[in-house]
């Protein structure tokens, strides 16, 4: 047998065994885009990701404002029943339902 034939022999058996070298080295060399990608998939905020923030602040905001709404008409009720301390408490309710309603988040 000649060299040639030898060495086209020899590439053709060893062909299988270096094809998982090959897929090994393409993955080698193209890890690092990968991670890159992937962090900046991380560090960004998608669209609806922000929308859906935005949503769930909006939504604890209004529960926030109902729950003080609730409590000022009960103190105010009292208040108009003659209870001084309800009028004290019933502005106290009033002035930090002012402060929730101003606090929206800015619009995206």
């Amino acid at each position: 047998m000649t060299t040639t034939k030898l060495m086209s022999a020899l590439a053709l058996c060893a062909a299988p065994f270096l094809s998982g070298c090959i897929g090994t080295a393409t993955k080698v060399v193209t890890a690092p885009v990968r991670v890159a990608g992937k962090a900046a998939d991380m560090a960004t905020t998608s669209q609806s990701e922000a929308d859906e923030k935005r949503g769930r602040e909006m939504r604890h905001r209004e529960e926030k404002i109902g729950q003080l709404d609730r409590q000022y008409q009960k103190h105010l009720r009292q208040c108009d029943a003659g209870d001084e301390d309800a009028c004290l408490k019933a502005r106290n309710d009033y002035a930090e339902i002012q402060q929730f309603s101003g606090s929206a988040p800015p619009p995206h």
